[in-house]
């Protein structure tokens, strides 16, 4: 495994000795997707300490052909949530958000510079170009529609009420009603518990979460469901149980800020998704990190 260079200074550094495989061949011009030769390096730092290759909002250059020019790609995430984004037992990031942006990044032929921060300031780094992109288990839904232009889903994913394995009194949605909550604020976790009455309460990250539903601070988490099987595969004797999914999957894209600026990126983005999707790269990154295959839609016929 690459080692990650950790940042301390104002702005991340380029250049390294490290080497990522990807795909070659000749460059072509006008936003279009091309092979330029294999990134060099990896890096990653903590949140606002990036410059990279996002270009300042409004700009008006073309996002891919800045991302070309200095070989890089920079990914906004969490990295505190298993099993997207987090860091193992070498305090090495890990996750399946960190390989698909890294199969990405290859199939541009650029370095990926992975930065790290709070859920709510991933996005405002998206918005001030500090980033090119949040790769984070990112939900889709029409307010974000409005607000970013996504990728094609890469992921699709059922949410489930985590409850103290003791506790009958939820059982749906709709038993949230008053209940005690706890998310990330603004996540579509937080924004569904507060759609069916709950109250939520803000967390900084997973971790938090499970502290809270434990100690019988808060009645209930809303969360992945297959967030919940690593946190219960990790931790074995946590007394916890699903009381509820939802019926349909949610879907999961990459974020991208919204125009004709980031159009040639979204492009060579869907073509990688659809590449590693192929190639079946993507189904055996979701096994290796779920245990089952999210890259599929669960309500397809095909």
């Amino acid at each position: 495994m690459k080692k990650f260079v950790w940042l301390k200074a104002a702005a991340l550094v380029t250049a390294g000795a490290l080497s990522l495989s990807g795909c070659s061949g000749s460059e072509s011009g006008g936003g279009q997707q091309s092979g330029i030769q294999p990134a060099q390096t990896e890096t990653t730092g903590s949140q606002d300490s990036a410059s990279g290759s996002a270009g300042a909002e409004g700009s008006g250059k073309d996002q891919l052909a800045q991302i070309q020019e200095k070989g890089q790609m920079v990914v906004a995430m969490e990295g505190t949530w298993s099993p997207w984004t987090y860091h193992d037992e070498k305090d090495e990031l890990v996750g399946y958000d960190v390989e698909v942006a890294r199969l990405i990044a290859q199939r541009l032929g650029v370095e990926v510079v992975f930065v790290e921060g709070e859920w709510d300031g991933l996005f405002a780094g998206l918005d001030a170009g500090r980033y090119d992109m949040v790769v984070n288990g990112v939900e889709i839904t029409e307010e974000r529609r409005e607000k970013y232009d996504f990728s094609d889903p890469y992921g699709f994913i059922r949410t489930a009420i985590v409850v103290d394995g003791d506790n009958d009194e939820i059982q749906s949605f709709e038993d949230l009603k008053g209940k005690n909550t706890a998310n990330t604020i603004s996540s579509t976790y937080a924004e569904l518990a507060e759609s069916y009455g709950a109250t939520v309460t803000g967390v900084d990250d997973l971790n938090q979460t499970f502290e809270l539903l434990l100690s019988g601070r808060i009645d209930a988490t809303l969360n992945a469901e297959l967030t919940y099987y690593d946190y219960m595969k990790a931790h074995p004797d946590r007394n916890l149980k699903i009381a509820a999914l939802t019926e349909e999957a949610s879907l999961v894209a990459i974020p991208m800020r919204k125009g004709e600026e980031s159009a040639s990126l979204r492009e060579v983005v869907n073509e990688a998704i659809a590449q590693i999707s192929q190639s079946g790269e993507l189904a055996q990154l979701s096994e290796k990190y779920f245990g089952s295959d999210i890259s599929k839609n669960p309500q397809s016929n095909d």
